[in-house]
């Protein structure tokens, strides 16, 4: 399974670039297994996306949670929360 990931704002910043594509290993099938593999690459995925950083996540444009699905072909979003004003 093949996917795209994007990297928005000081996540893109740390990891240093905004987009990759990535084969998924077995066993990764949701958003939050997603994030727990790249973690597992080390720095500067472990700093970005770490435990306990507030990171939002989005599939296919749409706002998910840790269960939610990544389809092949999908493309997934890391950002940082935002606010506006």
């Amino acid at each position: 399974m093949t996917i795209t990931i994007l990297y928005f704002a000081s996540l893109r910043e740390t990891v240093g670039t905004d987009s990759e594509q990535s084969a998924l290993p077995p066993g990764v099938s949701t958003a939050g297994q997603l994030r727990g593999w790249l973690r597992e690459r080390g720095s500067p995925w472990a700093e970005a996306l770490g435990e306990g950083r507030a990171v939002r996540v989005a599939v296919n444009k749409v706002m998910a949670i840790d269960g939610t699905p990544v389809p092949d072909g999908a493309e997934v979003a890391f950002f940082p929360p935002v606010t506006g004003g």
